[in-house]
């Protein structure tokens, strides 16, 4: 079987595409939220990590969703740039808009297909959703020559309703079909069997790129993932560090390794740079506030650990007796002391450099650097995790419009904590001296004073970035307003410092948050 792609010319039936949807569906997740900045950096890093497509967002729910995908259809190059649209023409020209820059330009349009969806949801004759295919796509091929076609509800559809939408998504010059597991129903047995039902039912489907797109409700993501493929989709739709709607989407880095680890039995080729794995994994939990959990495969904190007796014998005997992949395949580095006081500049950017942050500019250099030395100061020992830690919370965040200044704390058991606090809000700065049940609350109330909000406090925790009394701290802050959370975090060897740091990133979130809204029937 050989495909000849609009976008990717003749393939090999063996070459699997990687479309990341994680500005896309992955921002969709409650608390998740990226600004404009935080999205182009996003976009920049998985370009480098060598995703195929990028689903750069839905530009019809907002004007700041519509000026990210454009702004990142302008900037960003390499993967093809990819704007969601529903099948109503004002979706799709407002997509169309979106994308006209990029240099490789897609449109992904999508309806229901599943017999609940018609009938609850879109309210539509099965007839009806047939033509809205032909319509759709037909429209969409007049902004792009690439254009993707998804069934919603694609695995709880009637499969001969489903051959009938694809051949019509087909004949009207839909090159990519692409059938959803939208609410994690599937298990890996229907995947294989209703991929394989398209492939040999479908005219032209051999023709045209099969894709698969596949949420995790069941925790089967990357199974039902790895068996669509065995059935013929070749192109794999899925997300950094799983994240999505509910309980996410199919993670990518778990189907890359999973592909690379087994070729056995996954014997497919992809163009993914696995050594920036980790980073790419890292930066998102930075931008959104979400860290993986420490048993996460691939890119959680345990995943290469090795605590019991047997396990460490073995692994120094052979490293193969219980890895089944190396660490530094991911992208994985021992921690290592290699930075101090009176490390320079220049060694400063080597260390960015190996880190994964060489394309970083001028000035956020010497803001990052001006912190090193801060915390170079106050730690006996500066580790690669402290560098990530504060280069992610002074770096990735420089643009946001609330911004950290100083904060001075008075606490103990006699007087009630005080808390001074200076910020610096779209460039003014602003001041607060405040009072509270603890220092952290005194904290928290300073920065209410000097930008008024209703948000309730729904999580504040604190965990340490590398071992010591000297450690840094790590808080997460979650803020709720009008049924939408965020999650903010911050980094600093002050408890108090990473707290207020934390509530200001969820803060920034939430201001950026409060602009967008889901259009109706919005899914996929």
């Amino acid at each position: 079987m050989t495909i000849n792609h609009p976008n990717f010319g003749k393939m090999d039936e063996n070459r699997v595409v990687i479309f990341d949807t994680t500005l896309r569906d992955g921002e969709q997740s409650p608390g998740f939220s990226m600004n404009l900045d935080e999205k182009i950096r996003m976009a920049e890093a998985l370009a480098a990590l060598g995703v195929d497509v990028l689903e750069a967002g839905f530009p019809i729910a907002s004007p700041g969703d519509f000026e990210s995908v454009q702004c990142i259809a302008k900037t960003v190059k390499g993967p093809v740039v990819a704007g969601l649209a529903r099948s109503s023409s004002g979706d799709i020209t407002r997509a169309g808009e979106a994308i006209r820059s990029a240099e490789r330009k897609r449109i992904h349009t999508f309806i229901s297909t599943s017999p609940l969806h018609m009938k609850y949801k879109l309210k539509m004759e099965p007839e009806v959703v047939l033509e809205a295919v032909t319509t759709s796509v037909t429209l969409a091929r007049q902004f792009t020559d690439d254009v993707e076609w998804s069934a919603e509800d694609g695995t709880r559809t009637e499969i001969d309703f489903l051959c009938r939408c694809v051949e019509a998504a087909i004949k009207a010059g839909a090159t990519t079909i692409n059938i959803p597991d939208t609410v994690g129903y599937a298990v890996p047995e229907d995947m294989e069997r209703i991929f394989s039902a398209v492939r040999e039912r479908v005219p032209g489907a051999d023709q045209i790129i099969l894709s698969t797109h596949c949420h995790n409700d069941l925790g089967l993501a990357v199974a039902n993932t790895l068996a669509a493929v065995r059935g013929g989709a070749r192109q794999i739709e899925c997300t950094i560090n799983g994240i999505g709607e509910r309980a996410g989407n199919a993670s990518l880095e778990e189907v890359v390794m999973a592909i690379r680890t087994r070729p056995d039995s996954n014997p497919y080729q992809n163009r993914i740079e696995t050594p920036r794995i980790l980073r790419t994994s890292k930066l998102l939990s930075t931008i959104t506030g979400f860290d993986v959990q420490p048993n996460k495969a691939i890119v959680g904190r345990n995943a290469f650990a090795h605590e019991s007796g047997i396990h460490p014998d073995g692994m120094l005997k052979n490293a193969a007796t219980y890895e089944i992949m190396t660490p530094e395949s991911v992208g994985w580095q021992k921690t290592s002391l290699v930075m101090g006081k009176h490390s320079g500049r220049a060694a400063f950017r080597d260390k960015l450099n190996a880190l994964g942050y060489g394309d970083i500019g001028d000035n956020a250099l010497n803001d990052a650097f001006t912190r090193f030395k801060i915390l170079a100061d106050r730690k006996k020992v500066v580790y690669d995790e402290d560098i990530v830690a504060l280069v992610d919370d002074e770096v990735v965040r420089s643009h946001e419009a609330v911004k950290f200044v100083s904060l001075e704390v008075w606490a103990g058991s006699k007087d009630k904590p005080r808390a001074v606090l200076e910020l610096e809000v779209d460039g003014v700065a602003r001041a607060a001296d405040e009072r509270g049940d603890g220092p952290v609350d005194a904290a928290f109330n300073a920065i209410r004073t000097i930008f008024p909000h209703s948000a309730e406090l729904q999580l504040f925790s604190v965990g340490a970035v590398t071992e010591g009394t000297d450690a840094q701290a790590r808080c997460t802050v979650r803020l709720a307003e009008d049924g939408k959370s965020v999650d903010g975090q911050g980094a600093d060897t002050d408890t108090i410092v990473a707290a207020v740091r934390a509530y200001i990133h969820a803060l920034n979130k939430l201001v950026t948050k409060r602009t967008r809204h889901a259009p109706e029937a919005l899914s996929a």
